[in-house]
């Protein structure tokens, strides 16, 4: 159960496991819910038919409600607090920027945007050094694809079909999964492909160097028949976030890049979701061996504290422009309220070793973890991932890999996915669900205490999953 408390009881309260919890405040939280149903447009949702939970407020790896009920925030929000609720340093960093320039143009030169856009060239691999910030990563991708355009003068862009890359028009047309549905047509210059998943091979494949040598086949067959010429950009998820934490398999990755080389096609590599730190690299390119012409970026960069992304440009790409303008801009490009909590973001990281703990928590806590708690449940078809982001897709039959839910599922066929979510958060968790997988993507903040916790109450929480299994 959720650790709950009454004002009548106590007038400071510390739950079981160290969090302090505001006041039971039951008139603020009736005031937010009343104001949010009558005035907030949630986003991807029927406004009728959902009730969002009123957020009182949040610390490291917790936030709680008003009624006091504590939650270990096993999502990072929408995998981007990195470094978890109220950093003091990224919040004082915030305080001091506001303080001494809270805003200015981007034709101007700031000396916070440029300390972060040459931290973020210093551990970009190869020869991207040069930085285009946006105010998310959907916008990064747009101005991404936008690049590739000006500098090849073609138009096609390949996308996987497993992918999410943004809700603006051509980001959403570079989606592949059900999002994209609602809003097409858009972008009609968007081709899709079948990326590398072994464990639900579209290429029937027996091993992991099979399934990239034949994903490759696939993608160079789709290269080919859409017209090589036609096509500026293929863009890959360097690891597939919601559509299901696909880490490529050995040689994919160095597989597109040359596929890329042989047409003359840029390769751009989203990590909005997994650049830094969420895999223990920076980049997770970095991971991989591979050198991509154009890298997204946003979540983590600064934990969304104040909204930021942006494009890390090879000098080739870059270098297209040093006569010709570049056709783009926004009016909160780089705003220093935001790369202030960059800079501190890179100060964080070097000082606390955050790309070392996240490494070895992986590694050393939630894989053996995990591995236990696939062998122990039924419903538990496979586990996958690296440092601190996971997903335990979750099956019907272990033997067919019959989904536990269909694809795109929803109201009563949803319903299995459902009840083992409700289960986490009465237990205290607050988890990534996504059609027929759980997500693990804690801030990389967490204590090795608090992620022991959490993966116990998943374990728990499976029996539910296990309860379908025929």
């Amino acid at each position: 159960m959720t650790d709950t408390i009454t004002a009548e009881t106590e007038a400071v309260h510390t739950d079981r496991f160290g969090t302090v919890h505001p006041l039971p405040d039951a008139a603020a939280e009736a005031q937010v819910r009343a104001e949010d149903r009558a005035h907030v447009f949630h986003s991807w949702s029927a406004q009728a038919l959902i009730d969002p939970l009123p957020i009182a407020a949040g610390e490291g790896s917790t936030f709680w409600d008003y009624q006091g009920n504590a939650y270990l925030d096993f999502s990072s929000q929408l995998v981007n607090l990195n470094l978890g609720h109220q950093h003091p340093d990224l919040v004082a960093a915030i305080q001091q920027q506001a303080g001494r320039l809270a805003t200015i143009q981007p034709s101007m030169a700031s000396d916070v945007r440029s300390e972060l856009a040459r931290r973020i060239a210093e551990v970009a691999p190869g020869d991207l050094d040069k930085v285009f910030f946006t105010n998310g990563g959907a916008d990064a991708n747009e101005y991404a694809v936008r690049m590739a355009r000006a500098v090849t003068g073609r138009r096609k862009v390949l996308s996987m079909y497993r992918s999410y890359h943004g809700g603006t028009a051509t980001a959403i047309s570079l989606t592949g999964d059900p999002r994209r549905w609602a809003n097409e047509p858009s972008d009609g210059s968007v081709a899709h492909f079948m990326g590398p998943y072994a464990y639900r091979s579209s290429f029937h494949s027996e091993a992991p160097e099979q399934e990239a040598e034949r994903a490759l086949a696939h993608l160079e067959q789709l290269i080919v028949l859409e017209g090589a010429n036609t096509i500026a950009a293929i863009i890959i998820e360097t690891i597939v976030g919601t559509n299901g934490v696909l880490v490529p398999p050995p040689g994919y990755l160095q597989g597109v890049r040359a596929l890329c080389d042989k047409y003359g096609i840029v390769y751009i590599a989203d990590e909005v979701m997994v650049g830094f730190g969420r895999i223990g690299e920076w980049f997770a390119v970095n991971a991989f061996d591979v050198v991509p012409d154009l890298i997204t970026f946003a979540k983590g960069v600064n934990s969304g504290y104040v909204p930021l992304g942006g494009v890390v440009i090879s000098q080739r790409i870059a270098g297209h422009f040093d006569t010709v303008a570049f056709a783009g801009g926004l009016t909160y490009s780089g705003h220093p309220l935001a790369c202030a909590a960059g800079v501190a973001t890179f100060e964080v990281f070097e000082r606390d070793g955050i790309l070392e703990r996240v490494r070895d928590l992986g590694s050393r806590v939630v894989e053996p973890r995990l591995r236990e708690i696939a062998a122990k449940h039924p419903s538990v078809g496979e586990i996958r991932g690296a440092g601190l982001f996971w997903a335990i897709e979750l099956v019907r039959d272990p033997a067919s890999r019959e989904p536990l839910v269909p694809f795109n599922a929803s109201g009563a066929d949803a319903a299995p996915m459902a009840a083992v979510a409700a289960a986490c958060k009465q237990a205290g968790l607050w988890p990534f669900i996504h059609f027929n997988r759980m997500h693990v993507a804690p801030p990389l903040v967490i204590t090795e205490e608090e992620l022991v916790r959490g993966l116990d109450i998943i374990d728990e929480a499976l029996t539910i999953a296990d309860g379908y299994v025929v």
